[in-house]
């Protein structure tokens, strides 16, 4: 099995490009800014729930939730302040608000924009690297299930696919047309790395493809494109779906030969953390034999490696190893084989 060890390329800082959102892309961010400083993460801004959402309709501007967990991920900052931008007010008028959201919505209004009020957080977070929202336009997720039934707004979906026993076909955008920040195409254009996720896979990380010119920017661009598997499957999402399902979705709304490799996790799970999982719906994301088979038909590498770092009970992707391997991706002039 080839190992994955950045003492191979001594001070290589590659550009790299990450899209999604959620807990996912702000977990690998913060082991990523380790090793390169030249990151920029593309952010979906389809959340209609929570604090976020509440501040989309109350103010009408994008969510700013996926945006703040990003920054802060990228942010050289006190720990004390991470600690007031993520703290959530329980009573009062204010209950459910994230501070820091509240923060980027004040910025929003200072300055005039959205966009705008992003680069200002980053000034004062002293973020390394960019974040962009995946476009400017206000945006409503919704989705196609095997059925046939049509659900509108992201926060819906999953309970709709749970109540109605019936899978996400595709997931499409309300208006349909929509314009991503040139900025972030022109990042697209330079990266070394282009990478999805980890993260929900219909609702962080398929969103972002759905914007206008995005597909053929990153078709087009010489970088690598890596898709990295969630661990765990995503109730009223991804159920009972393999590595292969997460692929065949991300091809769907992209095209077939969208993908150059796909990582995924080979370390199994304590059955103490994975049964509180399974009770919640979410199962160990399968790698079998007809999934290697199906990926090398696609002529896509996949790169199989132990990533479980367990948080506070819950499973999360080892930050450190994957972000030696995909600075060793960058720095690798051969291909890889599959492990």
């Amino acid at each position: 099995m080839e190992k994955y060890n950045i003492t191979k390329y001594p001070g290589l800082k590659p550009k790299i490009v990450v899209i999604g959102g959620g807990t996912g892309l702000s977990t690998l961010l913060r082991g990523l800014k380790k090793y390169t400083p030249n990151i920029t993460a593309i952010v979906t801004v389809a959340d209609d729930g929570g604090s976020s959402g509440n501040l989309r309709k109350e103010l009408g501007i994008l969510p700013p939730g996926d945006i703040r967990a990003c920054l802060l991920a990228l942010a050289n900052t006190e720990p004390s302040m991470e600690k007031l931008l993520n703290y959530r007010f329980q009573d009062g008028v204010l209950n459910s608000h994230n501070l820091g959201n509240l923060l980027i919505a004040a910025m929003n209004d200072i300055y005039g924009s959205f966009e705008e009020a992003i680069k200002e957080m980053s000034n004062v977070l002293a973020v390394t690297g960019k974040v962009l929202p995946m476009t400017l336009s206000e945006v409503n997720l919704c989705a196609i299930l095997k059925n046939g039934d049509i659900v509108k707004g992201e926060s819906k979906i999953p309970q709709k696919v749970l109540d109605s026993k019936s899978n996400i076909d595709r997931i499409y955008m309300e208006p349909q047309l929509l314009f991503p920040l040139e900025e972030a195409l022109e990042e697209i254009a330079c990266a070394d790395l282009i990478v999805l996720g980890p993260g929900s896979l219909y609702t962080s990380i398929i969103p972002n493809l759905l914007v206008e010119n995005i597909v053929t920017k990153i078709k087009e661009s010489k970088a690598k494109k890596i898709y990295i598997s969630n661990i765990m499957t995503q109730s009223g999402e991804t159920d009972f779906f393999k590595l292969y399902d997460h692929v065949d979705a991300i091809l769907k709304h992209s095209n077939e030969n969208f993908l150059d490799y796909v990582i995924g996790n080979l370390e199994k799970i304590d059955d103490d953390i994975l049964g509180k999982y399974i009770e919640d719906g979410s199962k160990f994301v399968e790698i079998g034999e007809s999934d290697l088979e199906k990926l090398e038909e696609k002529n896509i590498a996949f790169i199989g490696q132990e990533l479980v770092s367990i948080e506070n009970g819950y499973v999360r992707h080892n930050t450190k190893k994957l972000s030696q391997i995909l600075i060793s991706i960058a720095g690798s002039t051969m291909d890889v084989k599959k492990i």
